[in-house]
């Protein structure tokens, strides 16, 4: 017969460190944010390379004066550096940590010059970014527990 009332100690032992915090979902929740935010801005920058008609104003109604070309270029590199960050940020890297700030920063900057060509689009991806920001920046340290 065997004694049940004699637990191991590991089973009841509490690791070193402090637990996972509730916070952790929202790191979670900015990673995927940042996936999806990424992949919001290669749709734009194809957009932007394959039908320059698309858009609101011609390019010389934006606040930056370049053609279609860079602007899609542009939305598309950020949204590829994005869905990279994402995944490394769900993978908890410190490193993608600071790149993802770094990449929703610049995405909501890029944005907010390209405004004039598609102003909904545009608000709704400054708020994504400032949600990712916000994530990140708050509840970052609690992914790495």
């Amino acid at each position: 017969m065997t004694d049940t009332s004699h637990r191991r100690s590991t089973e009841t032992a509490v690791p070193y460190g402090e637990p996972t915090s509730g916070w952790a979902g929202w790191v979670v929740f900015g990673g995927v944010m940042l996936i999806m935010l990424g992949a919001f801005q290669i749709i734009e920058g194809l957009v932007a390379l394959f039908d320059d008609g698309f858009y609101a104003v011609t390019s010389a109604g934006l606040i930056v004066d370049v053609d279609y070309n860079t602007w899609g270029w542009i939305h598309t590199t950020i949204g590829i550096v994005g869905v990279l960050t994402g995944l490394g940020l769900l993978a908890g890297n410190m490193v993608a940590r600071v790149v993802g700030v770094v990449i929703a920063c610049l995405s909501a900057l890029v944005n907010m010059t390209f405004i004039s060509a598609y102003p909904l689009w545009s608000a709704i991806m400054i708020t994504i970014d400032v949600i990712v920001i916000y994530a990140i920046v708050v509840h970052g340290r609690d992914v790495r527990r």
